[in-house]
Formats: C-alpha cells, structure tokens, sequence
C-alpha cells in the first residue's frame, strides 16, 4: 500500500530559518494522527507544507501521489481541492453568509453548476446538523457552530485527507467533544486524519496514534484506550 502522505528527509524551512530537518513521515489511507509537541517545535509548519503554503527543497515529499519539491504555486490550488483544512480561527468570511461562504470554496474549486453546488451545501450543512444557519453570517454563531461550519467547509470536495491545525483550540470543552465525534465519524468512513494539537483531553477521550515532535525527533506514542 502507497501511503497517501510520504516525507523523507525533509527541512522545513520559514524565513530563511530552519523549523525542522531530517522530516521523515508516513501516513497510510485511513489513518487518523495527531501531531503534538511543545509550542514552536513545527507542528503547524509541518501541516503548511502539506498543503502548500510552505515550499519543500529538500528531500522527498509526497501527497496523494503529488510531489511537493516539485509543487508550482499555479498547482496548489488543485492541491488545495483534494484536502479539507480545518484552523483554529475558523477563517470564514465575515462579511459573507454561511451559504455565500461555502459557495466561494466551491467556485474556487472551479464548481460552475448553481444546482449542483447548492445540492452540496445543503448536504455539507446536514452532516454537521446545521442547515438552519445557511443565510447567517459567521458573527451571528457561537464558535462551536463556525468549527462545525468550518468542518463542513473542509467536507465540500470529498477529500481523501483532512489536515486539522488547533481543531478545538478555541472552543470549551463540551464543545470540543462535537467536533472530535463528528471529525471521528467523518475518519470512520474512510477519510484521513492529521490533527495538530495541544489537547491531551481529546486525545485521551478519542485515543488515536499520536506522533510527538521533539528538537528535529519524531516519537510514536503507544494509543492508549
């Protein structure tokens, strides 16, 4: 089996500085893994490279089957289609309703048909149980409902990888049970997970594989249930 993620021996490098080298990491279809170490060490950087927001040089680095030292800036965008991305801040745009929000995704994607683009909105928003907010604009929800409108967003191409920064770093904890059971399900039907995270809760209440990064080293954590 190929994996869908394959670094090796790959520096990440921002601003001319070295965040981590000597990256080596392999991530199997269906996998669901976070990502965890001390603030600074790399983890969001890691993350950047796989959806190109940070260039690779160095070594080899694979996505779905897309080399990422080869990547051009005019690929990423196609890239970019087969992943969901999940941040922190929500990142949904304030001045656009829910709907207008995610139709910008789906234009972007190149989607052209109204009824096919509105057949998926509505089917995004009753995966995460909110089709009621479609004509709300993002201030008009807690932030537990823009994560979840966030995850649906991140749902709208059907990718075979959702890449999760901080998923539930700005959320309370009953909330932060929703969007792991809902990112839990959407991982149950065959998608990849790689989350990011400080979290040790959710990673006790959802124990995965978890890979902690520590000065340039990567340590494989026994899941505990």
């Amino acid at each position: 089996m190929n994996p869908v993620i394959y670094l090796k021996n790959v520096t990440i490098t921002q601003s001319g500085v070295d965040i981590l080298s000597g990256v080596n990491l392999s991530v199997n279809k269906g996998e669901f893994i976070y990502l965890i170490g001390k603030t600074g060490v790399g983890k969001s950087s890691l993350l950047k490279i796989l959806y190109g927001d940070i260039p690779v040089k160095t070594g080899e680095a694979n996505i779905l089957d897309i080399n990422l030292v080869k990547l051009n800036n005019n690929k990423v965008p196609f890239l970019r289609r087969k992943l969901g991305i999940v941040f922190q801040d929500f990142k949904l745009l304030p001045n656009k309703t829910i709907k207008q929000n995610l139709e910008f995704v789906l234009k972007a994607t190149e989607w052209k048909d109204s009824s096919k683009i509105n057949k998926r909105i509505s089917e995004v928003l009753k995966k995460v149980k909110l089709e009621d907010v479609i004509n709300k604009y993002p201030n008009e929800l807690s932030g537990g409902e823009q994560q979840r409108i966030a995850v649906s967003r991140a749902l709208l191409n059907e990718p075979e990888i959702i890449i999760a920064d901080e998923p539930t770093g700005n959320l309370d904890p009953a909330t932060s049970l929703e969007i792991m059971n809902l990112i839990k399900e959407i991982n149950n039907n065959g998608t990849t997970i790689l989350i990011a995270t400080h979290d040790y809760d959710i990673i006790s209440k959802f124990p995965e594989k978890t890979i902690r990064i520590e000065k340039d080293r990567f340590y494989e954590l026994s899941k505990k249930n």
